[in-house]
């Protein structure tokens, strides 16, 4: 044996260890925390990001969440803001006096509350607000996380019923409620998804975001996320879909859903912008 393969013999597993350090470092790693100016901070607002899956200029969680952040302290320097960023936070200390939690990740099978329900549903139990963004708000159908995030934020993307085409959404009429408070009508493309399982007779449930569908929105073939000939007949008749939504919780918690988000410039649309900041604050009871 030469004395050079000892050597790499030595250094693979010391990278090796590196780059796993490096990994588990990124896991529900914290990477921004802005603390409230003056006394005591009027809420305390938790971001998880998940990992960015989609490449540059969408799903970009990371760059949404610390924008979102940044904004919101602008908006509301008393208020305590933490960014994690990977997914649920090893460390879940810092959920200790959270006020709302705001997700911005991959859904589905891939979200980051299924592995993680107990703790999820003890957030729930202490009254904290949650707000949704984008795949954030799909979770496996008729499961112990779908009926965690329907008794959350009172709804969500339900496979086989909800639909995710691309489309240019215009948003003509908003409700009077803090959460549309300085947002005007706007047009926006976007991933708007529609068609969502919500709670029964959209009890606790406020319509804040509301646009025809066009016909092109069923232009892909039925499937789990594409189409079925429920919201087929819905579109074809003209019926508004609510793409966003607040919810107040029968036991007086606050959530909040937001099928937007897809793509990363979007969050220049101050109108998108302002309306995602205001219901994180409606969320957590802020001002």
């Amino acid at each position: 044996m030469t004395h050079k393969a000892v050597s790499w013999m030595l250094v693979l597993p010391m990278l090796l260890a590196t780059t796993l350090l490096a990994a588990c470092s990124q896991q529900g790693e914290q990477i921004a925390s802005y603390s409230a100016r003056g006394a005591e901070p009027v809420a305390h607002i938790v971001f998880v990001a998940g990992r960015d899956s989609h490449g540059p200029k969408a799903h970009e969680h990371r760059a949404g969440s610390e924008l979102l952040a940044q904004a919101l302290h602008e908006a509301h320097p008393d208020y305590d803001i933490t960014v994690v960023y990977g997914g649920w936070p090893v460390d879940t200390s810092v959920f200790a006096d959270v006020d709302t939690i705001v997700l911005y990740a991959d859904g589905g099978r891939r979200h980051m509350i299924n592995k993680h329900l107990d703790e999820f549903e003890a957030l729930l139990d202490r009254g904290v607000g949650v707000v949704a963004l984008h795949y954030a708000v799909e979770v496996p159908a008729e499961s112990r996380s779908s009926a965690l995030l329907m008794r959350a934020i009172g709804g969500y993307f339900e496979t086989h019923w909800s639909v995710n085409p691309h489309w240019r959404a215009e948003f003509n009429e908003l409700p009077a409620h803090p959460v549309t408070r300085n947002v005007e009508r706007f047009s926006l493309l976007d991933e708007w998804y529609f068609n969502m399982r919500f709670q029964p007779g959209m009890n606790g449930v406020l319509p804040m975001l509301r646009a025809v569908p066009p016909a092109q929105t069923m232009e892909r073939s039925d499937g789990p996320h594409s189409g079925n000939p429920e919201v087929r007949k819905m579109v074809a008749a003209g019926m508004p879909q609510v793409v966003a939504w607040a919810y107040r919780r029968p036991d007086g918690g606050r959530g909040f859903g937001f099928t937007g988000g897809h793509f990363h410039a979007n969050w220049d649309n101050v109108n998108m912008r302002t309306l995602v900041l205001n219901a994180i604050s409606w969320t957590a009871r802020g001002r």
